[in-house]
């Protein structure tokens, strides 16, 4: 018996499930870790692709964050079709998909669980309330804490609308295939991972930078 391979396997099924746990990325089966092997295969076997400005010293840094950024207002664009702008952004059904799946939360908890900044987010969720879609109410838990949460409006709305949501979502995906969202899915989980452990140490930003920097290297 090659008890080598059979401890290259045990430690491939141990990296596998501390990597998926908790998500919904890969089912936590056989065709789940299968799907998740021949994910890595195919990130380690991608060739190095050309870009523009790559001759003259552009980094792969700068070029993955241009890219990013334009998927955002790709994404920001596709969503003033739905409901004739019913919406005023895209946040307006973010936030609100947020309160149906995640329940009454308080105000800084939805705001930082969308990664918003404090102002722009009680624009929002002053917004959804003034529209009768979310309302506070008080915590069972704590009486002196208030909560937001959905409406039945709120969720007339959502669901009058989600085929025009999933509409824009899926042409944000466009021409990949499904096992390139799933590796998508992912290497973004990933770098979600990353930039969340930071967020979530509510740093000054005059220090932020440095100290993700500093964690790279």
């Amino acid at each position: 018996m090659n008890f080598d391979l059979i401890k290259s396997v045990v430690e491939l099924v141990q990296q596998f499930m501390e990597q998926n746990e908790g998500k919904t990325i890969y089912s936590n089966d056989l065709q789940g870790f299968t799907e998740w092997i021949n994910a890595s295969d195919r990130a380690d076997s991608i060739e190095e692709p050309d870009w523009a400005g790559k001759e003259l010293g552009r980094s792969a840094d700068g070029v993955i964050n241009t890219l990013l950024i334009k998927m955002g207002r790709y994404a920001k664009t596709y969503s003033r079709s739905i409901g004739n702008s019913i919406f005023s952004s895209q946040d307006d059904f973010i936030y609100l998909i947020s309160l149906k799946t995640r329940g009454a939360i308080s105000k800084m908890e939805l705001i930082r669980y969308n990664v918003s900044e404090k102002s722009s987010g009680m624009l929002i969720i002053n917004r959804l309330i003034h529209n009768g879609w979310a309302e506070q109410a008080v915590s069972e838990k704590d009486k002196r804490t208030k909560h937001i949460q959905i409406t039945e409006k709120g969720l007339a709305v959502l669901e009058e609308h989600m085929d025009g949501i999933r509409k824009a979502s899926r042409a944000v995906v466009g021409n990949l295939s499904h096992s390139e969202q799933m590796l998508l899915i992912a290497i973004l989980s990933k770098l979600d991972e990353f930039h969340d452990s930071f967020y979530r140490m509510h740093l000054d930003s005059n220090d932020l930078l440095d100290v993700v920097y500093k964690r790279l290297n």
